[in-house]
């Protein structure tokens, strides 16, 4: 509704704040969906809703993989040393 209706105010704020009286929510929510809307269209810049699932997917991916790789590094460690201390044949 805002994008149909913006030519008709002088700026896309006013337009927010007459549509938003007129739906029941605050002028705020409106420019936020507004602007989440735009940026899903790519006429905004920023991470559109499946690009920051993405994103938590691999921090959650990249955090499991950092824990593996110190398991694995003390692992390696406690070998190397019970190796060292092993008697010689």
């Amino acid at each position: 509704m805002v994008f149909e209706h913006q030519r008709e105010h002088a700026s896309q704020w006013a337009a927010m704040e007459s549509i938003a009286a007129k739906i029941g929510c605050t002028a705020e929510t409106l420019r936020k969906w507004v602007r989440r809307t735009e940026r899903e269209q790519g006429l905004r810049e920023g991470l559109t809703r499946s690009d920051r699932e993405r994103f938590k997917a691999l921090e959650r991916e990249n955090r499991e993989l950092q824990r593996a790789n110190e398991i694995l590094r003390k692992a390696a460690a406690f070998f190397a040393q019970a190796e060292l201390d092993r008697p010689g044949k």
